[in-house]
């Protein structure tokens, strides 16, 4: 019974946390960032102030709370993406599209002080690393398979395909960002 209790309370917990990042994110995208109080938060999230300041001490870190689990879920994506069963090929190119949707989707949802605030956090640099070595791993069994090229290092080729990609987030269709994808594709082919 004691079992069953803890998991009881640690889901609740989970619920209420998450209840308070989904609010705060939205009124921050609704009213802007200065306009977002823990009040207002506690009020919309249907949770007394003292409880909220059991969870989190200000709306930044409420904030940055959010951006991570973000960025989490964002990992856990591509990373489902990635270990899919097929070739290196195959699934690199589904990672990439993957992460430039990503990027394109998530461009222009926050107000540039807001982008700067969340993308300054050491998770970010964390997950950027993150995703350098599962698009590098991919290249490096592509490599091995005479998908991708192997005259050039692997972390090279993986910082290329990232920094690529991050044009993503200015273009104004999935369809462009697809053929962007295809021509950061075509940087990894070996040379005839």
């Amino acid at each position: 019974m004691p079992k069953l209790w803890n998991e009881t309370i640690e889901a609740h917990r989970l619920a209420v946390r998450d209840a308070i990042l989904d609010t705060a994110a939205a009124l921050v995208i609704e009213r802007g960032l200065l306009a977002v109080t823990m009040s207002r938060i506690a009020e919309d999230a249907g949770i007394g102030r003292a409880t909220l300041y059991k969870y989190f001490p200000d709306v930044e870190a409420i904030l940055l709370a959010w951006h991570e689990r973000q960025i989490g879920d964002h990992l856990a994506r591509l990373a489902d993406v990635g270990s899919r069963p097929g070739e290196p090929g195959t699934r690199l190119e589904a990672v990439l599209e993957a992460y430039a949707l990503i990027t394109h989707e998530s461009h222009g949802r926050h107000d540039a002080g807001l982008g700067a605030f969340l993308h300054r956090g050491d998770h970010v640099a964390h997950a950027r690393h993150q995703l350098h070595d599962m698009v590098r791993d991919l290249l490096v069994e592509g490599a091995r398979t005479g998908d991708f090229r192997a005259d050039v290092a692997p972390d090279e080729l993986a910082g290329y395909c990232l920094h690529a990609l991050a044009a993503a987030g200015g273009l104004r269709s999935k369809a462009a960002v697809r053929r962007l994808v295809t021509v950061t594709l075509a940087g990894l082919r070996p040379p005839h």
